[in-house]
Formats: C-alpha cells, sequence, structure tokens
C-alpha cells in the first residue's frame, strides 16, 4: 500500500494541497453541496447466502442509519438517490422519509460502477438547487474522490470512508473544489 493511502480510507493526498479555500470575509460559503454517503454497516458479505444486493444493514448499520436521517434533517434536501443495494437504500430511505421524498436507484451508484460515469453525473448535478444525498460502497467512493482530487479538489479536514460516512461535496459552476468529510455522524 502506497504511503499516500496509508490512513486515509483509500483517498490519496491531495495533489493541490496548497491550494486553499479562502477564509476572508469575500468567501460566500456555497449553499447547495452533493453528498456521498458510504452504506451502512451490513451484515458480513461472506456469511449471506443469497444475492449481494439483498443483503441488509445489521444492528449497528440501522442506528447509523438514524444518525444520517437526524444528520440530513436541517438541509434542503432535493433528492435521495441510492445503489441498488438494498443495504443502500436502507441507509437513506429515513433521510427520504424526512423530506417527503422518494429514494431513486440509480446505477451510477451501484458497486463495480465506473467512478467516472458518476463524476459526470456530479458534475451535471451541481448546477441544480438544494441539496442532493447520495448512497454508494467503499469500492466506488474513494475512487470517485480520488479522480477528483487530480482534478484540483480540496479537501477540508480528515479523510475517509467507514460506513455510515458523509463526504460533503461542493462545486463551482461543473468543477467539484471542495470535499469535506464527516466519518458516522
Amino acid at each position: 500500500m502506497s504511503r499516500a493511502r496509508r490512513r486515509t480510507g483509500g483517498v490519496v493526498e491531495n495533489p493541490h494541497h496548497d491550494r486553499v479555500c479562502p477564509t476572508d470575509r469575500l468567501y460566500t460559503p456555497i449553499t447547495v453541496a452533493l453528498f456521498l454517503v458510504r452504506h451502512a454497516s451490513a451484515r458480513d458479505r461472506s456469511g449471506w447466502p443469497f444475492d449481494d444486493l439483498e443483503r441488509p444493514l445489521d444492528d449497528r448499520g440501522r442506528v447509523q442509519a438514524l444518525s444520517l436521517t437526524t444528520h440530513f434533517a436541517a438541509r434542503r434536501v432535493r433528492a435521495v438517490w441510492s445503489s441498488q443495494a438494498i443495504r443502500c437504500v436502507d441507509t437513506v430511505v429515513g433521510v427520504a422519509d424526512s423530506h417527503g421524498v422518494e429514494v431513486q436507484n440509480r446505477a451510477e451508484l451501484t458497486e463495480g460502477a465506473r467512478p467516472h460515469e458518476l463524476i459526470e453525473l456530479l458534475r451535471e448535478e451541481a448546477a441544480a438547487t438544494d441539496d442532493l444525498v447520495m448512497c454508494s460502497h467503499g469500492d466506488l467512493i474513494p475512487d470517485v474522490l480520488n479522480h477528483l482530487l487530480r482534478d484540483g479538489m480540496a479537501i477540508f479536514g480528515p479523510r475517509g470512508c467507514n460506513k455510515g460516512s458523509v463526504w460533503e461535496l461542493e462545486a463551482r459552476g461543473r468543477a467539484i473544489t471542495r470535499g469535506i468529510y464527516t466519518a458516522t455522524p
């Protein structure tokens, strides 16, 4: 494992670490965000005898899902998208219910999907109003973040991709400019 990937949840260090977000009074924070959520804790893959897409949350995962619902309660969420996996849908269904929207299954968020397809989707959604919550997997989220880092996104704070964690991505136009990680809220 490369030194850059150690202790970062598979996310490489930002090669543009000198690009900092302005903190002076001229800086106006972005009010619309794209949230990438890693699904909450699920039953063990090796002990699950059925289709992996049907693998549900475990007890810890259900608690994490409730915490995520609380985490997003004050946000203006316009849509909630999810991988087709039940563990992803169950992670964010409370968020969707609390905002009066349905969870929409998106193939771009499913385990094994191509990172560039999700990145293009993020860029398309960056200009919309209100927030978008998307639930995906531990293989896809770090790959997407690594691509965004190479494109110049700055990361503030810790890095990771724990189950039930959240990446808040902010954009300027179609460019994703900033990422903020929150371990399980």
